[in-house]
């Protein structure tokens, strides 16, 4: 029993930090823009395949894929946010900058662009699932005594610990970081004060959208086999996680994205599989009925 509780630990933190890795993207672009990201799926579904491409063609060292896809992930996201985004942004009053029809408009925006990458995927990839070549795994076993753990949970263990280690380095110590707190905290303040508002948006599409590739690359090279509709599940569930953990709070997602990853872990063992995918759903019930602003965030008082 206490080989199994430890084996659903072990897997129920790899697949929290995976989920945690797409939240943040959600949670920057967010405290940001104040808008919802739908094609971030797509971006963790490219992120994946573009991986899958360079090792196929390159072979490079493991932590060069990972950068490649990252670089691959940002050059994503900014060409998203140009695309689907932008366009809408043009007043700089109060009245412009937080009105509900720009975040209704930005979010239909990036999901019809999500929908139109994903069948784009289809039609150049196929729609079938297409197996990663053996050598490319990170699933290796790694007996410990009665436990079997994959190599691939350390390497999502350390790259995550990694990932989050520079973001917090590049928000709390950097001018570009500080200046993406700025926006967050207080758009119009932060524009008033001489912030390139456009630039720390972009910088903030391109982190995201990094993390959000890396964390495909590493699912897919962990489960073994990649397909165009892959970003869907994840894309909620880090939704999910964003809810819960309050909208703009990092921590917050990162602490939810753990606990439906340890949840869904857990739930195996004592439900049906296809009972497994609400957990995520019912955990955001019950956070929103006895928290409304979220487990992490912050309470506003209206005046």
């Amino acid at each position: 029993m206490e080989a199994l509780i430890l084996q659903d630990l072990v897997n129920g933190i790899s697949a929290g930090l995976c989920y945690a890795l797409v939240a943040i993207g959600f949670t920057l672009i967010f405290g940001v823009l104040n808008a919802v990201n739908f094609a971030h799926g797509e971006i963790y579904m490219l992120g994946a395949f573009a991986g899958l491409m360079v090792a196929l063609t390159l072979a490079p060292p493991f932590i060069v894929l990972v950068l490649i896809v990252a670089a691959v992930g940002a050059m994503l996201g900014v060409g998203l946010e140009r695309i689907a985004f932008r366009p809408l942004r043009r007043g700089r009053d109060e009245a412009s900058l937080k009105s509900r029809a720009l975040r209704e408009a930005t979010l239909l925006s990036s999901l019809a662009i999500g929908i139109v990458v994903r069948e784009g995927a289809e039609i150049l990839f196929g729609g079938y699932m297409q197996r990663i070549p053996d050598r490319l795994l990170i699933n290796h076993p790694i007996p410990f005594g009665p436990v079997v753990f994959a190599n691939g949970d350390f390497i999502i263990f350390a790259a995550a610990c990694i990932m989050l280690a520079l973001l917090h380095l590049l928000l709390r110590k950097s001018r570009i970081g500080l200046s993406i707190r700025a926006v967050s905290d207080d758009l119009l303040g932060a524009l008033y004060s001489g912030v390139n508002a456009d630039r720390v948006i972009v910088f903030t599409f391109a982190i995201g959208s990094a993390f959000g590739a890396v964390a495909g690359l590493l699912v897919g090279l962990y489960y073994g086999a990649i397909e165009p509709f892959m970003g869907f599940s994840p894309m909620l569930t880090a939704f999910v996680a964003m809810l819960m953990g309050g909208m703009t709070s990092i921590p917050g997602a990162v602490g939810c994205a753990l606990l439906i990853g340890l949840c869904e872990s857990f739930g195996v063992e004592i439900m049906s599989s296809r009972w497994v995918t609400a957990i995520p759903y019912v955990l955001l019930l019950v956070t929103l009925l006895f928290f409304p602003q979220g487990l992490f965030g912050k309470r506003v008082d209206r005046a």
